[in-house]
């Protein structure tokens, strides 16, 4: 397809052959899942699942691609896939307006996929996620704290028990290892994240922090299905 001949030098035919052929599954279409989305698409991945119960809302603008003022109050879901078919008319998509969590983890088969995407914020989810993609063989990336961080250039991708820094990766560690996950591929950050002056649970963002990291995370998905890894 043309509008992937850029691509097709740098990979090759059969490998955009295997883009094609797979599904991958990104659960989280928020600032950095919308992010990951984008970028598989514009490879020429041919089936995507997204997993979301979440609507745009205008503190979704200053972060998330998926959000503007003309799709504020619509399901992310139903957003992305629009961009998708934008892109790529020929995207199979499917659309799943849920939280992934414990209780509804039965809801989806993991051996529908060929990879897994981990861009969602609750640990039970994560960890949920994590253990059914090891459960079906499939592999998993996960995103760690994007939230309260200034520095771009800090992201790095690494095993989960090599992290450090990142608040959220502690919890990850000690939760895969009481689990007996062996091993994980995370994308996190070593910046210490900014203090808010402001209280309250809600994480400060920005444009560039979350985009980076679902950049990042996009193309380790890619880089692993061209090389045909399997865990």
């Amino acid at each position: 397809m043309e509008q992937f001949s850029r691509t097709e030098l740098l990979y090759g035919p059969e490998t955009m052959e295997r883009f094609a052929a797979s599904r991958v599954a990104v659960f989280g279409v928020g600032g950095v899942g919308g992010y990951v989305v984008e970028a598989l698409a514009r490879t020429g991945i041919g089936a995507l699942d997204l997993i979301d119960n979440d609507k745009v809302c205008v503190s979704n603008i200053n972060r998330q691609i998926i959000a503007t003022t003309k799709t504020v109050g619509r399901y992310k879901v139903d957003v992305a896939e629009e961009r998708v078919h934008d892109i790529n008319p020929e995207c199979q998509v499917r659309t799943h307006k849920i939280f992934f969590l414990p209780e509804t983890q039965d809801r989806f088969d993991f051996h529908d996929y060929d990879y897994v995407v981990d861009a969602i914020d609750t640990v039970t989810g994560k960890l949920a996620i994590i253990e059914k993609a090891k459960e079906a063989g499939v592999p998993v990336i996960s995103s760690m704290g994007a939230g309260n961080k200034l520095h771009p250039s800090m992201f790095e991708v690494a095993d989960i028990y090599k992290t450090s820094v990142c608040p959220l990766a502690k919890v990850m560690r000690h939760e895969c290892r009481k689990r007996g996950i062996k091993s994980l591929k995370v994308v996190y950050s070593k910046e210490e994240p900014v203090r808010l002056t402001e209280q309250g649970r809600v994480p400060g963002s920005t444009a560039f922090a979350p985009s980076v990291a679902g950049l990042i995370i996009a193309g380790e998905v890619l880089n692993d299905i061209a090389a045909g890894i399997r865990h």
